[in-house]
C-alpha cells in the first residue's frame, strides 16, 4: 500500500507520489529564536519527526530541513510591529547589533535543539539560518522585480499579490479573511491589503545587511522560499509547519516562489493542529501562557512522556492539554516501559499480522492513536511469545520514538533512606500489616520514587 496524506492544498486525502523514487525531500518552519519554544511548538516538531520516521520505516530516504529564523521575523506574521529578534535582544540587554543577534540565535538554537533531543526527535541534515542565505533571499527579490511582482515603499520592498491569480489558494484564502492580513506602518501606501514585505529597510546603521534597495532584511516570507529551493529544488516534495502558517505565511512562501520561478513550491502541505492551552485556547507566546518542556521536566515528567502524550492524538485534530491529561499519558508510557523492561531479551520474530496493522494505521494519514492501540493490543495479547512481543514493540519504536530500550525510570542507585523504607516495608509484608505497608509506600512517593509488588519483591522506580 502506498501512504495517503491530507494535502492542504487540494483540501483532500491524497496518495503520496514523491519526485524521486525512494526519496522525500520535506521542509519544515522552524523556530525564531528570541526565546524558549513552548509545548505547543514542540507538537510541530514531534509530528514532523513522526512523518519522516514513517518514511524511512517504509524504506524512503528523507532529507529533511528545519530553517532557523534569526531575523525578520515581526511580532505579526503580517508584517507588523517589531522584529521578534530585537524584542529578544531588549530583553535580555544585548545590544542591538548583528553580533548582539549572534549572540541571541546561539542561545536559543541551542536551547531548542536540546528540547529537540529530549522529544528524541531524528535531527535533520539541514538547520539553515536565515542570515547564512542572504545572497540567496535577495536574488529571489530581483526575480520578483524583474518579473512585475514587487514595488518599493519608503521601508521597503513588496510583493504585489493582486499579480498572482490564484494568490491565497493554500487553504481557501478568500476576500472574507482580508482581516487577517493586516498591513504595516505604511499601510496607506501599499497597494492591496495583503501586500507583504520581501525587504525591510532599517534605519539603523548597527542593523541590517547592505542591499542595492538600501540596508535592511529579508522579510520572513522570503527566507523559507529561498531556503528550501537551495536546499530541496522547487518543486519538492512535502512543506509542513502549524496551520497558523495558513493563511499568511505559507501562501507567501507560495506566492513568492511560484511567482519568481513559474513551478510549483511544495507538492504536498501538512498541517498539524495546535495545542489548547487549560483554558481550551491556543498555547501563544503573545498570551504569555506558556509551558516549555523544562517546566515539564521541572515537574518531575519525563519529555518521552510528553511525546507519549502527543501521539495519542491525531496531527489534525485539536489537542488539549491539562495536567491531569499529562499525568495519565506519563503513567501509561511508564507502564509500557515496564512491561517492555520485564520481557525475555532473546532473538525474536516480528508478529506479521501486528506489523500489516501498524503500517496501515501509519498509511492512513499517520494515524498515530491507532497506532498506539495496536501497540497496547500487542502487549496484552497472551498468544505472543515474549521475545516476539519485544522484536516487534522494537519494530514500531522505529516509528513512534518512545526510545523502548531505555527506561528513564530505573533506579539504580536507590538512596539510603528509601532503602530503610523498604526494608521497612518488607518486614510490614511479611507481618501482613498492609496499613503500614501503604504507609510506608507513601512516605517513597514523597521522596520521589514508586514501589510496586511483583512476585519476585519490591520493584522500585523514579516518580
Amino acid at each position: 500500500m502506498a501512504i495517503k496524506l491530507h494535502n492542504t492544498l487540494s483540501n483532500s486525502l491524497e496518495e503520496f507520489k514523491p519526485i524521486k523514487r525512494g526519496h522525500v525531500g520535506m521542509y519544515h518552519c522552524g523556530p525564531t529564536v528570541y526565546d524558549y519554544a513552548h509545548i505547543g511548538n514542540l507538537r510541530s516538531y514531534v509530528f514532523a519527526d513522526t512523518l519522516r520516521r514513517t518514511f524511512e520505516y517504509l524504506g524512503s530516504e528523507v532529507t529533511q530541513v528545519v530553517n532557523i529564523t534569526d531575523i525578520g521575523h515581526l511580532t505579526s506574521d503580517a508584517d507588523t510591529g517589531d522584529d521578534k529578534m530585537v524584542k529578544g535582544l531588549k530583553r535580555e540587554g544585548l545590544p542591538l547589533t548583528l553580533n548582539g543577534l549572534k549572540k541571541l540565535a546561539d542561545k536559543y538554537e541551542g536551547t531548542f535543539k536540546e528540547d529537540l533531543k529530549a522529544l528524541n526527535i531524528e535531527m535533520p541534515q539541514y538547520f539553515p539560518r536565515a542570515t547564512e542565505y542572504l545572497a540567496a533571499e535577495m536574488a529571489l527579490v530581483e526575480a520578483l522585480e524583474q518579473k512585475g511582482f514587487a514595488y518599493s515603499l519608503p521601508d521597503g520592498i513588496y510583493f504585489d499579490t493582486s499579480k498572482l491569480e490564484d494568490y491565497g489558494k493554500l487553504g481557501g484564502l478568500t476576500p472574507i479573511d482580508e482581516s487577517r492580513s493586516r498591513v504595516v506602518g505604511a499601510e496607506d501606501q501599499k497597494r492591496n491589503p495583503r501586500d507583504f514585505v520581501l525587504w525591510k529597510l532599517s534605519y539603523d546603521d548597527k542593523m541590517g545587511f547592505a542591499s542595492k534597495w538600501g540596508r535592511g532584511f529579508p522579510g520572513w516570507h522570503i527566507e523559507c522560499s529561498a531556503m528550501s529551493r537551495e536546499l530541496l529544488g522547487q518543486p519538492f516534495d512535502i512543506h509542513t509547519g502549524g496551520i497558523e502558517h495558513i493563511a499568511i505565511h505559507h501562501n507567501n512562501e507560495i506566492a513568492q516562489s511560484e511567482g519568481a520561478f513559474g513551478t510549483t513550491l511544495a507538492n504536498y502541505w501538512l498541517h498539524n493542529e495546535w495545542l489548547l492551552n487549560i483554558t481550551g485556547e491556543k498555547m501563544a507566546k503573545s498570551k504569555g501562557e506558556i509551558l516549555t518542556l523544562q517546566n515539564l521536566i521541572q515537574k518531575g515528567f519525563s519529555p518521552l512522556a510528553y511525546r507519549y502524550f502527543l501521539l495519542l492524538s491525531h496531527y489534525r485534530t485539536p489537542t488539549n492539554f491539562s495536567w491531569e491529561a499529562l499525568e495519565a499519558a506519563e503513567n501509561a508510557y511508564r507502564k509500557l516501559k515496564e512491561i517492555f523492561a520485564g520481557l525475555i531479551r532473546a532473538n525474536g520474530g516480528i508478529e506479521g499480522g501486528y506489523k500489516k496493522e501498524f503500517e496501515e494505521t501509519l498509511e492512513n494519514d499517520l494515524n498515530t492513536p491507532e497506532a498506539i492501540a495496536i501497540v497496547w493490543k500487542l502487549v496484552k495479547d497472551s498468544n505472543v511469545s515474549d521475545e516476539n512481543k519485544r522484536a516487534t514493540l522494537l519494530e514500531f519504536d522505529k516509528v513512534l520514538g518512545l526510545d523502548l530500550e531505555h527506561n528513564e525510570y530505573e533506579v539504580k542507585d536507590i538512596p539510603e533512606d528509601v532503602a530503610k523504607l523498604m526494608n521497612e516495608r518488607d518486614k510490614a509484608r511479611v507481618a501482613n500489616d498492609y496499613s503500614k505497608a501503604d504507609e510506608l509506600r507513601e512516605k517513597i512517593k514523597k521522596l520521589g520514587f514508586i514501589v510496586e509488588d511483583t512476585p519476585s519483591g519490591q520493584k522500585i522506580s523514579k516518580s
